[in-house]
């Protein structure tokens, strides 16, 4: 049982360490934060209308169209990561599938381009 408890020993010092480090964060962040913030951090940033305005009210469908082409592209960059790494061991075959992939990629990016999907007015 001695064995077992050393062996997590690191386990929960590094948990504790993080549970701490968490606490004093946040407790700094309490005592330190300004609490007037300028107009600027008040005004519309990404969202395109007012913080703190009526959750009811309608807004412009472009920025969810914007916010699912960023994530749609990002993730679709995150699957050459894995195969950059193993690209040794891939062969012709993933190099190709690859390439077919990153393909498919441009061609949807040149049609949201060409569609006006990322212009912004």
């Amino acid at each position: 049982m001695e064995d077992l408890l050393r062996e997590y020993l690191p386990i929960i010092i590094f948990l504790g360490l993080a549970i701490v480090i968490g606490l004093v964060l946040i407790l700094a962040a309490v005592v330190l934060a300004v609490r007037s913030p300028d107009p600027e951090k008040l005004s519309a940033y990404e969202c395109g209308f007012n913080a703190f305005d009526d959750a009811r009210m309608k807004f412009d469908v472009r920025f969810y169209l914007v916010a699912i082409l960023f994530i749609i592209f990002d993730l679709e960059i995150a699957f050459l990561f894995p195969w950059a790494v193993a690209f040794q061991d891939v062969g012709m075959v993933g190099f190709w599938s690859m390439m077919v992939f990153l393909a498919v990629l441009t061609i949807g990016f040149a049609y949201e381009w060409k569609k006006g999907a990322l212009e912004w007015e």
